[in-house]
């Protein structure tokens, strides 16, 4: 089952659960990994238990594991289409643009 199909609380707690397993393959102690992440043992313990947690948190202890390249693919450099470029003109798009509201059948 991947993550698209689960809940938040689901999510939360699998992540939870795979950064315990490589901490315990780290042979790392909840306050071994605290010490190298810069965090109290409270907050790897419910990063674990997959309680909410900050993204400042998961950054320092995927940082203390050595994982900090994973969010390259969680979320990769996103690339602009060879039809945006042309559209753009070498410009970097900087904001989104209006939605418009289409109406159906509305004499509007």
């Amino acid at each position: 089952m991947g993550f698209s199909e689960l809940s938040d609380k689901a999510t939360l707690a699998l992540l939870g659960s795979r950064v315990q397993r490589e901490r315990l393959n780290r042979n790392l102690s909840q306050a071994e990994l605290a010490e190298h992440a810069g965090l109290g043992v409270r907050t790897i313990r419910y990063l674990e238990a997959g309680r909410q947690t900050t993204v400042e948190t998961l950054i320092r202890v995927l940082r203390a594991l050595g994982k900090l390249e994973a969010l390259d693919a969680l979320l990769p450099e996103p690339g602009l289409s060879p039809l945006q470029l042309a559209k753009l003109k070498g410009r970097e798009r900087r904001r989104a643009g209006k939605r418009r509201n289409k109406t159906r059948g509305h004499g509007g």
